[in-house]
């Protein structure tokens, strides 16, 4: 049987499906991931995934294309030729799968399964119930199951990522600490100047820093680790990102995509969460997290890409002290005494 999972999403959406996909594959012969141009490295490091299908929905992302009907029949064709037996569309709570189950349809896709609140009509086999206030990765698994597809007895349904490369370089020993103050959404976002804050309060802690992002955030990352930590802004991929991440003793992020990889690679998480999206849906998962930031902010459930509350309160009023306790919280460590390299 050969199966196929969409998320259409950024690249940690694409992480949180990996548990899913994982339940899909060790039933199916061969598993596709059909992502976005955004989640595709995602995809690429997934446990379980045979097969990367990338396409641009013109319903999905912060500037999708528009629609364009030799591009959509390209991409019903390349589905169609890949075949598939069956196909999951994993969506967030708030979005539907009825148009890719639609170009699924018309690929010949027999068995298709979703999430879905509205009528689907002929367009699913499987119209699932999403679960009120359930975490994404639950929400997939239980789509899974209910296609059919339950999760291994023997895989514990945390999130995964192919084994990835050790860093090299300045990186040194374990036991470091990230903090990655870029996100694709303005309203995740920690102000620099709080970020690099917590980054000498750290340093002065006895903590080793190393401050991560990607190619277009190099002049935040030096502002943010100034001459306190390690700046590894756009030198890391993604790949290599996970490499740094699964050797720091604590990463402090926003909700954005390494907060997701950091849980992947098994790395506790200071979680600057801004409300935006609710936490219950996607607050780190599996591994041990502090959220900080004001879940009842006016700001609450929005979906704002940029913070409709003048002066963003509901991350601006943490302080670098509470980044401090979190990671103390989550290290089980005394700040200068027991760190690897403290004298």
């Amino acid at each position: 049987m050969r199966a196929l999972v969409a998320r259409l999403d950024s690249f940690g959406d694409v992480l949180l499906a990996g548990p899913a996909v994982r339940a899909v594959a060790a039933r199916a012969t061969r598993t596709a991931l059909l992502c976005g141009p955004r989640g595709a490295p995602a995809a690429r490091m997934l446990p379980g995934v045979d097969d990367v299908i990338v396409w641009d929905a013109p319903w999905v992302g912060f500037e999708p294309p528009p629609v364009d009907r030799a591009d959509v029949a390209a991409f019903v064709e390349r589905v169609a030729g890949w075949a598939p037996d069956t196909a999951l569309v994993l969506t967030s709570f708030h979005q539907s799968p009825l148009p890719l189950a639609l170009l699924l349809r018309m690929a010949g896709v027999p068995r298709l399964a979703a999430d879905s609140a509205d009528y689907a009509g002929a367009l699913l086999d499987v119209r699932h119930r999403r679960a009120p206030r359930r975490h994404e990765v639950g929400a997939a698994l239980d789509l899974a199951r209910a296609a059919g597809f339950p999760l291994p007895e023997d895989d514990d349904g945390r999130l995964a990522v192919r084994e990835p490369p050790a860093p090299g370089g300045p990186v040194g020993e374990p036991g470091y600490v990230v903090v990655h103050p870029g996100a694709a959404v303005p309203a995740r976002r920690w102000g620099h100047e709080r970020c690099a804050a917590a980054v000498r309060l750290l340093t002065r802690a006895g903590y080793r820093v190393v401050v991560t992002g990607g190619p277009d955030e190099r002049e935040l990352t030096a502002a943010v680790a100034g001459r306190s930590a390690l700046d590894l802004g756009g030198r890391t991929g993604p790949a290599e990102l996970a490499g740094v991440l699964a050797r720091a003793a604590a990463v402090v992020v926003g909700n954005t995509g390494p907060a997701h990889l950091a849980a992947a690679v098994g790395t506790p998480v200071v979680s600057l969460f801004a409300p935006v999206v609710p936490a219950e849906r996607w607050a780190p998962y599996g591994v041990p997290h502090v959220l900080l930031g004001d879940e009842r902010a006016p700001c609450a459930g929005s979906r704002a890409r940029v913070c409709p509350v003048p002066g963003h309160p509901c991350l601006n009023g943490v302080p670098a002290e509470d980044v401090l306790a979190a990671v103390e919280k989550l290290t089980g460590r005394t700040p200068g005494l027991d760190l690897p390299g403290a004298p």
